[in-house]
């Protein structure tokens, strides 16, 4: 637990602070994600070695501000590196460890009732929150004002980008790989604490984490009970698409005028 525990702390200094204290906070969180996989050494090997992949993750996503930045160059850069942060302990644990661990399920059942009436209660929570957390909190201005079409165009396929990115990242790598040592009520708050820093730094702060918390934590509850990544990418991606509505909205009153707040 205790090395999980230094990994998640790691991304507290990585992303969850790198705004306010500047760059100089990365080595101890790098130094965190070291001792980290070392303690896990003297532990077991395997835990060892399923951190390690974690912590490439990290590294290679605090390589970059992920800061919400709409310019061409940059999303290149974001997409490029945030597929590295996947395809890299993807790549070693299929083809170097050979376990195989990281998988991406999609069972072919069909949604039941109860997931379904999910997916509809998502888009309510979503339609009576994110409005009253964007726009009262302040939050929107951590994005950029998009006015010209491609500028929306962007904005919109950027956050359904990092949304899908999100779930691949912190469910199918940190999470899947968490769990092989952990019980689920110690792996899913860790997971959490790393998927909610990296939002803070993208841009949901002020009182953001307390919307996130809970998003990071049933996201992960939902995956274990239906082990479906189309389902968890689903339910995301119904509450990034009301982000961007309410970005949008945010930035531009007139436009888009559908939500209470």
């Amino acid at each position: 637990m205790l090395p999980a525990l230094g990994i998640a702390a790691a991304a507290v200094f990585l992303f969850g602070l790198r705004l306010a204290l500047g760059p100089g906070v990365l080595l101890p969180g790098y130094a965190l994600l070291v001792v980290s996989v070392l303690g896990a050494l003297l532990i077991r090997r395997a835990l060892a070695a399923d951190l390690l992949l974690i912590a490439l993750g990290l590294g290679i996503v605090s390589s970059i501000s992920v800061e919400a930045n709409l310019d061409y160059p940059n999303m290149a850069l974001f997409g490029t590196v945030i597929t590295l942060a996947v395809l890299v302990p993807y790549l070693i644990d299929r083809f170097v460890y050979k376990n195989h661990t990281i998988r991406f399920p999609s069972p072919r059942t069909k949604w039941t009732l109860l997931e379904k009436a999910w997916l509809g209660t998502a888009v309510v929570l979503a339609w009576l929150i994110l409005p009253n957390y964007f726009i009262n909190s302040g939050a929107y201005r951590n994005w950029p004002a998009v006015t010209a079409p491609d500028e929306v165009a962007r904005l919109f396929v950027g956050v359904n980008a990092v949304g899908i990115w999100d779930e691949l990242f912190f469910i199918c790598v940190v999470f899947t790989l968490l769990r092989r040592h952990l019980p689920d009520w110690q792996a899913i708050p860790l997971q959490a604490v790393i998927f909610v820093s990296f939002l803070w730094e993208l841009g949901y702060r002020s009182w953001g984490p307390a919307i996130t918390i809970p998003f990071a934590l049933v996201q992960a509850f939902i995956f274990t009970r239906t082990r479906s990544l189309p389902y968890v990418i689903t339910v995301h991606l119904l509450f990034d698409f009301f982000v961007f509505l309410v970005i949008v909205h945010a930035h531009h009153p007139t436009w888009l005028p559908i939500f209470v707040y």
